[in-house]
């Protein structure tokens, strides 16, 4: 199962309640920043090439947790940068789960280890594994040799402990289905809870423009690979919702909702996502209120044409998911 019965039902009566009150734009996850460090500097990755009086900064615990409540999404994604270099991460967690708040703690696992004792076992943690590929992909992509063998026994020692964990991928240019069918496969007996999968979108401050995949690419990419799976009888756990994965192969056409997943880090409430950097609010009401949102979308700017990234889409599926009972249907089919 890829997503937990609880949290897909606590997700589900969040976002009924939204549609109760009419409310047009709500978040559903909270892409929590609290630190642009980090301990590699991968192809795909803007996030580090901030300024370093940027980089030397942290979000504090406090300004972490008030984010989430001032935001309300009932999952929070902690990202970075790498936020096991934090010095508060283990406060953070614990912080947003007395919350009430579903965690994807977010890491290329080089320091998890020393973190095993340290952070909670709970239903409502999941630490999302950086992986992107087998040994030699992946090492490539973090511009460091070993990086794959140590996430891989990261996530056996995680496992053992009794984490939940999934593994989060991107998919570039150069990446073919056969080699994605051979590393679903090989995540499988790992024992990943499931499997978060994308495609890289060449955003402006990523270091290399030049190996992402276009829209129609990605989506042609994704069909073959999840029809080839259901084929060969595999069962591969993703990290979606249903409509999400068919709108990435293609069989659903939806607009972005860069809300649904807003970005707070040290510089503020990022407009108008997580990916496209357009300035930043101080306050998550005044994100949602001067934030022009119809300027945004593969439709609307060219920066967003090629796009497909979870941030800007899960919501948008999780949104039809819940306006019929032919959605609802199929949602519980896949989780079930």
């Amino acid at each position: 199962m890829g997503i937990p019965f609880k949290q897909a039902l606590k997700v589900g009566v969040y976002v009924f309640r939204q549609k109760m009150k009419e409310k047009k734009r709500y978040p559903l996850v909270l892409m929590l920043e609290p630190l642009f460090r980090c301990n590699l500097e991968c192809v795909g990755c803007g996030k580090i090439q901030k300024p370093n009086e940027i980089l030397q900064q942290n979000l504090s615990v406090k300004q972490c947790l008030d984010a989430a409540h001032e935001c309300g999404a009932p999952v929070v994604s902690i990202a970075g940068g790498e936020p096991l270099m934090h010095p508060n991460i283990v406060e953070i967690v614990e912080g947003l789960i007395a919350q009430g708040r579903y965690i994807y703690l977010c890491t290329n696992a080089l320091l998890l280890e020393d973190y095993l004792d340290k952070l909670p076992v709970s239903p409502q943690l999941v630490l999302s594994i950086h992986l992107d590929g087998l040994e030699e992909e992946h090492d490539r992509i973090a511009a460091k040799a070993g990086t794959f063998k140590i996430a891989v026994e990261a996530i056996k020692k995680a496992k053992a402990r009794g984490f939940r964990v999934t593994s989060n991928s991107t998919f570039f240019e150069g990446s073919t289905v056969d080699m994605a069918e051979e590393f679903l496969d090989f995540l499988k007996p790992l024992g990943v809870d499931a499997m978060t999968v994308a495609s890289g979108f060449s955003y402006p401050d990523a270091p290399d423009q030049e190996h992402f995949f276009g829209r129609d690419k990605t989506r042609e990419f994704f069909r073959e690979l999840i029809e080839r799976g259901k084929s060969k009888g595999k069962h591969w756990d993703f990290n979606h919702s249903p409509l999400y994965l068919e709108f990435l192969q293609g069989k659903k056409e939806y607009d972005c909702t860069p809300w649904g997943n807003p970005n707070y880090s040290v510089l503020g409430w990022q407009k108008p996502c997580y990916l496209l950097d357009e300035g930043y609010a101080k306050t998550f009401a005044e994100l949602l209120e001067t934030t022009d949102w119809e300027n945004y979308g593969h439709r609307n700017n060219e920066k967003c044409k090629d796009c497909t990234a979870h941030c800007g889409y899960e919501a948008t599926a999780v949104a039809d998911s819940t306006s019929s009972i032919g959605g609802m249907l199929s949602s519980a089919k896949a989780l079930f």
